[in-house]
């Protein structure tokens, strides 16, 4: 299995192409027989979840089970994909990544197969957090999240982050990638604010379905 997560941004003039983009690239996707999962989905401006989209900013997520592709210099595989990116002068960073622990699921399904909760791995570490947030918790999750947001850009080890999300405000994703293990363990379990929040999620029953993976870094490539 493969994994690649690809953050465009585009020019400011061609904003309504890359709305445009997240209709037309599905068509691709979907005739794709090597990719066994993949959502498009949408940026937050601050690397976090975020309530102010960064409509410059743009995410596809690829899972790819065999074969040649996604994970090598052609990018995805798809020409479309990439001639639609290169024509509307948009800027691409493909993380090629490989999942070694989480939990959770994704539309009901367990898409990076089944992984340890905990593995021997110290390196340099992705960590993806995403959520479906339930329509009577939306005012508690946003509430409590901004503080959390602004902590992280400024957490020791965090060498970059993305909010992404396939629906605006009720599912929702944090992409990060840390120095180490340690340091992500760091703000994520010793920072009271955010052990908070995670423990709300729990008593007050936030989300509907959620997910926490953690992947090794393999390659990181700007295009």
């Amino acid at each position: 299995m493969r994994v690649s997560l690809l953050i465009t941004r585009y020019p400011s003039w061609a904003i309504p192409f890359a709305f445009l983009s997240m209709a037309l690239f599905r068509i691709p996707l979907w005739l794709n027989k090597n990719i066994s999962f993949w959502k498009l989905m949408g940026s937050g401006k601050n690397g976090s979840f975020d309530l102010v989209p960064d409509l410059r900013q743009w995410a596809i997520l690829l899972v790819e089970n065999s074969g040649p592709g996604i994970g090598n210099k052609e990018l995805t595989s798809i020409s479309f994909i990439n001639n639609w990116i290169g024509f509307f002068k948009g800027k691409t960073t493909r993380y090629l990544l490989e999942p070694i622990e989480g939990h959770g699921f994704w539309d009901g399904r367990a898409v990076f197969g089944k992984l340890a909760k905990q593995t021997n791995y110290e390196g340099e570490i992705a960590v993806l957090t995403r959520a479906t947030i339930r329509f009577s918790k939306l005012k508690s999750f946003w509430k409590n999240v901004p503080l959390i947001s602004k902590k992280m850009d400024r957490a020791t080890g965090l060498i970059k982050s993305y909010g992404i999300g396939e629906v605006p405000f009720s599912k929702q994703a944090t992409f990060s990638i840390w120095e180490s293990k340690e340091a992500m363990k760091i703000f994520a379990y010793n920072m009271q604010e955010h052990k908070e929040v995670v423990r709300k999620t729990h008593t007050e029953n936030w989300y509907s379905e959620e997910m926490f993976v953690r992947f090794k870094v393999l390659d990181c490539t700007e295009m």
